[in-house]
């Protein structure tokens, strides 16, 4: 069965049903195999601080590797006092409480948009056929785009600032 934040039972309509479908094989060609892979397994199996969090090392050939003893990458949206954490794989965006970043706004579509942040660390906004629209930087986008730290997300009259930062690593404890 597939990830049911992108089933599209919810939609009236034969062309919006069309359009949201079209969008959802798009998001799931962009996942890879190793984002899927940390997609499931950060919904399974959270780490128990903080779900959004990846343990990072690069070593040389560009690869990912998990480290406990580097910083970790975090990614989330803020909107004024309100933060909202990513994980690695599809975060969902919407009116449903089911998605990862709920908004309660009848302007956001129930699925409104989707950041993927792959296992790389690469990160990518798309719309999901909302009926009005996903803008980056006030840019209404027209297929899915690279997101930087500090982009500035429109959703209807929600604005959010996408960020990407390292958290320190905890301090050594020192040997007695």
């Amino acid at each position: 069965m597939g990830d049911p934040r992108l089933h599209s039972v919810h939609l009236e309509g034969q062309p919006r049903r069309e359009s949201f479908r079209a969008a959802r094989a798009a998001l799931q060609a962009t996942c890879g195999s190793l984002t899927i892979a940390a997609d499931r397994g950060s919904r399974h199996n959270p780490p128990p601080n903080d779900a959004s969090t990846v343990h990072t090392t690069p070593p040389s050939g560009g690869q990912v590797q998990p480290s406990p003893h580097q910083g970790a990458i975090t990614c989330y949206l803020k909107e004024g006092v309100n933060v909202y954490p990513l994980h690695l794989g599809m975060n969902s965006i919407g009116r449903l409480p089911d998605n990862d970043v709920v908004i309660r706004d009848e302007c956001i579509s129930r699925r409104h948009c989707a950041i993927v942040v792959h296992s790389d660390l690469r990160c990518e906004l798309h719309d999901i056929a909302s009926k009005n629209g996903t803008h980056l930087n006030g840019k209404k986008i027209p297929g899915p785009t690279r997101l930087q730290s500090g982009d500035r997300i429109t959703l209807c009259n929600r604005h959010f600032i996408f960020q990407i930062a390292e958290i320190a690593p905890p301090p050594a404890l020192g040997k007695s």
